[in-house]
């Protein structure tokens, strides 16, 4: 998906007494759910151990080109579990400025043309913590242990219930 192509957008479906405005006015703009996503430090990462109990995890990452990249050891909890069921909820912390992903995290590499330098330059967000991998940090064999989340909807508001939106990424 490239960063150009916006989501579908509606009220997403809760319990009658939550206030949701019955019209679509007032929704959010994907490139406002979006701006956080880059500008965020930290974000949670769930997955679901093999035996089907919930796992999250605090996650470094870069929101970048409508997709959530972050690395890590293979031998992590969280990567053994999305490598036996890649579903998984990326949020960030605010509990009132709330956004929720969900996708799938797959393994990957930046063999792409410049996706390296791009993941680099997105990732300097983290230098003054220390971590500020280089353009050829996940272009390895096995890809500098590189995870990208697609995401197939996503949930989010900032003026609960006024602004409340779903989104739904087209053909996911």
């Amino acid at each position: 998906m490239s960063a150009d192509v916006a989501p579908q957008s509606d009220r997403p479906t809760l319990p009658e007494g939550y206030g949701l405005p019955a019209t679509s006015e007032g929704l959010l703009g994907w490139e406002q759910v979006e701006t956080r996503l880059r500008e965020a430090q930290h974000y949670w990462l769930a997955s679901v151990r093999p035996d089907g109990r919930p796992h999250s995890v605090p996650r470094w990452g870069v929101w970048l080109e409508g997709r959530f990249w972050y690395d890590g050891a293979p031998s992590t909890r969280h990567t053994r579990n999305v490598e036996a069921n890649p579903a998984v909820t990326l949020t960030l912390e605010s509990g009132t400025e709330v956004v929720i992903v969900e996708g799938d995290s797959r393994a990957t590499r930046a063999a792409a043309e410049g996706l390296g330098a791009r993941l680099s330059q997105a990732f300097t967000k983290y230098a003054d913590a220390g971590y500020a991998p280089g353009p050829d940090s996940w272009a390895g064999e096995d890809g500098g242990g590189l995870r990208v989340i697609t995401p197939h909807r996503a949930l989010a508001w900032f003026d609960f219930p006024t602004d409340c939106t779903r989104f739904t990424f087209e053909g996911r």
